[in-house]
């Protein structure tokens, strides 16, 4: 994490509601999903006031849904000013035009929307809730304005041999990059991974097909959850991850929470991220998860980790 004063990057989640409900979800998101005790307007945007005075260069939204949170234009505008980067993941369903435009002038740097499917049929019945084409449409309107916005695509048993389709979609309308990897094993899909998960020789074949095309950046992220936990466990990343109550958190796949943000600053925060790194209730976590899986499935709870800041 180097000897950084603050996170290089925040990764937040303004909300865990979202009008999809997708199988695979890593937060287990929903339409009645929302936390009960998230963070108000205030805070969120005390919060982002923060983010600006520690000089983060980084902020990605994800939820959730970050663009149904009532005051999201509200933190884009503190951030923006402040010189933040912002990446937004989103279903595309709220970017209307007057949404692109202002997306447009602010110079928002990445806009990701996630296609699981070469047809509607597959991609709305892995995403319930979230429309195959309003997602196109969004991904065209952000095109046209230049914002060059990024395709996610999330294999499974039932559309990973659509990977190479989906990504030849995607270089017919323009985008930037195309990004996939396997589906991680959290939230919704952490129970029921025997009846989602695809195959290792299927998804190796599909990416095997997808290097050999043409378009867009192709960007495969190289492993599965667990050993990204052992990765970060070893050389953690200058980030913390902020979820819709104020927790601080390690990472999406951890339950530890080292601070809460509604009352403590983030500057004083920051130091018990990394040594809750260190700590050995998050080293024994780690290790035990990369043979017991059922631990995933506590990902998305906050367990209180009390650590002494150095």
């Amino acid at each position: 994490m180097g000897d950084y004063g603050a996170p290089l990057f925040l990764a937040w989640q303004l909300t865990n509601r979202c009008t999809g409900r997708c199988l695979h979800c890593c937060e287990e998101s929903g339409p009645d999903k929302a936390w009960a005790d998230e963070m108000t307007r205030e805070q969120a945007l005390s919060l982002s006031r923060q983010i600006v005075s520690n000089r983060i260069a980084y902020v990605a939204f994800g939820g959730g849904e970050p663009m149904g949170c009532p005051w999201v234009w509200d933190i884009f505008e503190i951030l923006t000013a402040g010189g933040v980067e912002i990446k937004i993941e989103t279903n595309g369903l709220d970017l209307d035009a007057a949404a692109c435009d202002k997306l447009q002038a602010m110079k928002i740097a990445c806009v990701q929307i996630s296609i699981d499917g070469a047809v509607a049929s597959v991609h709305e019945s892995l995403r319930p809730g979230s429309g195959y084409r309003p997602a196109w449409e969004a991904i065209d309107r952000l095109v046209a304005r230049g914002l060059e916005p990024e395709l996610v695509f999330i294999p499974t048993k039932f559309n990973v041999h659509e990977a190479a389709d989906v990504y030849d979609q995607a270089a017919e309308r323009g985008v930037r990059t195309f990004v996939t990897g396997p589906m991680m094993r959290l939230g919704r899909a952490a129970h029921a991974w025997d009846s989602l998960a695809c195959s290792d020789e299927d998804w190796a074949q599909s990416v095997a097909r997808l290097k050999a095309r043409k378009g867009p950046r192709l960007a495969v992220y190289p492993w599965g959850i667990q050993r990204e936990m052992l990765t970060r466990s070893e050389s953690p990343q200058s980030m913390v991850l902020v979820v819709p109550n104020g927790r601080a958190k390690l990472l999406n796949a951890l339950p530890f929470a080292v601070a809460d943000l509604k009352t403590e600053s983030l500057a004083s925060a920051w130091p018990k991220v990394g040594a809750a790194w260190k700590s050995q209730e998050v080293q024994d976590f780690v290790r035990r998860a990369q043979t017991d899986a059922d631990l995933l499935k506590h990902a998305n709870e906050c367990w209180d980790l009390v650590v002494s800041a150095v």
